[in-house]
């Protein structure tokens, strides 16, 4: 049988942070809570101005980017990049072109022909017969004349200058030297070696000392401070800044349960003062109101006036008709001819007959009465 050990449970907290907790959180509440609601206010009227007002100006900057500012940059584009295009080859053609054909059929022509080939021509046919000729009396002189002078003239300096003071180093310089390192630097060398091993040994017990005085005035007072006075100090600081860290938070999430709740109320206040009655006033007022309105004057109203414009279209077409028949006839009973057939359509306002003659009239500038036919239309 195995026996499961405990986990130990979290480290008792002592009576300072009980005593650091209780008026901190206090003042916390007291201070963060006007913060938060400020806090929330502000944010409601952010989303509210965000989708009033930032919203409509960015859905038109768009519209405008798209529609204005984005074809009107490209046509811009369009037309600088024609215009340059056209500009570049403008200044090929007067600057570029011109000059070319001038170096190409003109200058290097003759160059070649008036310089290039005469040069060539004396350098093959003078000047390399006379460099060659050159090089070998030059070689000539130096073999016979410049090498046995060279050799001699170095002989003698070498003799004059450099072997005397070859001499006087080997046999000279280099004992001189010998003896006076072995016989006066060496033993000075070993006295300096003993007197700086004896001044190392003072140093050596003049830094023990000073050491030992430092450890006493300085690392044992600054042991005791840090021991004593600022790890105490340090750990009351550190409890009261994680208690206010603590404080913070639990504040800040009260501050929003109560800015919640103060909303919740608002909106409530709201809906029960104005949004309740004016849902009430449209649904049983404007709204019944509005119905009857609609039902009882205004499409009645419309069915009048659509009646009444029909039957005036009819009355003015119809003494348009009459009209026109009676300027004819006056016009045929003073001059005269042969009478046109009246048209099969009758004018709108008057009945078709039964043998689509002229509807019969009985009064002038009266409308013509309706005719029915008993005849099937097949």
């Amino acid at each position: 049988m195995h026996l499961e050990k405990a986990a130990p449970g979290p480290a008792p907290e002592g009576c300072l942070t009980a005593a650091i907790r209780i008026p901190v959180r206090i003042v916390v509440l007291v201070v963060v809570v006007p913060v938060r609601l400020v806090w929330d206010a502000l944010v409601l009227c952010g989303t509210f101005l965000g989708r009033v007002l930032l919203r409509p100006l960015g859905r038109a900057y768009d519209w405008l980017h798209e529609n204005v500012l984005a074809p009107v940059g490209r046509a811009v584009a369009r037309t600088a990049e024609a215009l340059a295009t056209a500009t570049w080859w403008l200044v090929k053609a007067v600057l570029y072109w011109p000059w070319l054909g001038l170096w190409r059929h003109v200058l290097v022509p003759l160059a070649v022909h008036l310089i290039a080939a005469p040069v060539a021509w004396l350098y093959r046919a003078v000047l390399t017969p006379v460099g060659h000729g050159l090089a070998r009396a030059s070689a000539w002189l130096y073999a016979r004349l410049l090498a046995p002078l060279g050799r001699g003239t170095a002989l003698t300096l070498w003799a004059v200058l450099v072997w005397p003071w070859t001499a006087l180093w080997r046999y000279v310089a280099v004992p001189l030297a010998s003896g006076t390192y072995r016989y006066v630097l060496t033993p000075l060398g070993h006295g300096l070696a003993w007197i700086g091993r004896g001044a190392a040994w003072l140093l050596k017990g003049l830094a023990t000392g000073l050491m030992w005085l430092g450890k006493v005035l300085v690392v044992v007072p600054a042991v005791f401070l840090y021991r004593w006075v600022l790890t105490p100090v340090g750990r009351v600081l550190a409890v009261i800044g994680r208690e206010v860290a603590a404080a913070l938070a639990i504040g800040w999430r009260m501050a929003g349960y109560i800015s919640l709740a103060v909303g919740r109320a608002l909106k409530w206040l709201a809906w029960n003062l104005l949004g309740r009655p004016v849902s009430w006033f449209y649904r049983s007022v404007c709204t019944p109101v509005g119905h009857f309105v609609r039902d009882a004057v205004w499409r009645p109203a419309k069915q009048v006036a659509v009646e009444t414009g029909r039957a005036v279209r009819g009355a003015l077409a119809s003494a348009r008709e009459t009209v026109r028949r009676a300027r004819r006839d006056a016009w045929h009973a003073l001059v005269g001819g042969e009478r046109r057939p009246e048209p099969v359509n009758a004018p709108q306002g008057q009945a078709r007959n039964l043998g689509g003659a002229a509807p019969r009239q009985t009064v002038p500038g009266m409308v013509a009465e309706a005719e029915i036919s008993l005849h099937k239309r097949g």
